[in-house]
């Protein structure tokens, strides 16, 4: 695997993302086809694209393809493609513009090549591993230091009676602290979404509960090819069976790591 073109890989990707975006906008407002769970739906939309994605990337990169909705090969080891046809599947249906497709390439479980792309928005964001993230054809800037009172930060969703791994009274109580340093905390999603935004410089931060590859490892790797900090919400290096993820410009990722670690642990606020 260490002899992967990952720029030939990464334009073969941008381009079976371009060839999906009509019909991703075309879908805007399908409703539930599959439950998953509480809370939880696939579109019919969801399942079209990860199917069309799956066989296109497979024949076109002879790289097997995990997806959110089908599954697939472990994430472990070797070459797999991760895919999310629709991050941010309640807004997509609801027909709110926050929501795109996230595709990842993991070489042993690390990610390599990370895109996201926002048709509703007109937004593309990739990168491959050492080089600049790109939006559309054009390189932009390396974060730059800054602080958590100059920027927005983008929050995860939750419900403050559930009782996961990180309970709903956890996150509420980091919410209420961070409040404390920034009245600029939005709540979009998308976790694909908070992660390129966060990558571009638009928001300062993303702080996600949520634990999936599919979800996690796209943005993850722009943030990092833009000079971001990537971790768990325990200050550990983010990887694919992290729990959680903190994404931020540096400086931010200092101050809201101080802010998490200070409310001790999640299980603590179980009721």
């Amino acid at each position: 695997m260490t002899d992967l073109d990952l720029d030939a890989l990464a334009s073969i990707a941008r381009s079976l993302l371009d060839g999906i975006e009509d019909r991703f906008v075309a879908g805007v407002g399908a409703p539930s086809a599959v439950a998953k769970g509480p809370d939880d739906f696939a579109t019919a939309v969801d399942l079209e694209l990860e199917r069309r994605l799956t066989d296109e990337l497979s024949q076109r990169t002879g790289i097997a393809v995990h997806g959110e909705e089908f599954g697939g090969p472990d994430l472990d080891t070797g070459a797999v493609w991760v895919v999310d046809p629709i991050d941010g599947t309640f807004n997509y249906s609801y027909g709110l513009p926050t929501a795109g497709t996230l595709l990842s390439l993991l070489v042993d479980g690390v990610p390599v090549i990370g895109l996201t792309w926002l048709p509703l928005f007109g937004h593309r964001y990739w990168a491959v591993d050492g080089g600049p993230v790109h939006l559309g054809s054009d390189p932009i800037p390396a974060l730059e230091p800054t602080t958590l009172s100059e920027s927005i930060v983008g929050f995860g969703a939750f419900n403050v009676a559930s009782r996961g791994r990180l309970p709903g009274a956890y996150r509420v109580r980091i919410l209420s602290e961070l409040s404390r340093d920034s009245s600029r905390i939005r709540m979009h999603g998308s976790t694909g979404l908070d992660l390129a935004f966060t990558a571009a410089g638009v928001l300062g931060a993303a702080v996600v509960f949520g634990h999936q590859a599919w979800d996690n490892a796209a943005g993850a790797m722009l943030v990092r090819a833009a000079g971001g900090i990537v971790t768990d919400l325990r200050g550990q290096p983010w990887t694919i069976a992290s729990t959680s993820v903190l994404a931020a410009a540096p400086g931010v990722h200092q101050e809201l790591l101080d802010i998490v670690t200070s409310l001790g642990d999640p299980g603590d606020f179980l009721p």
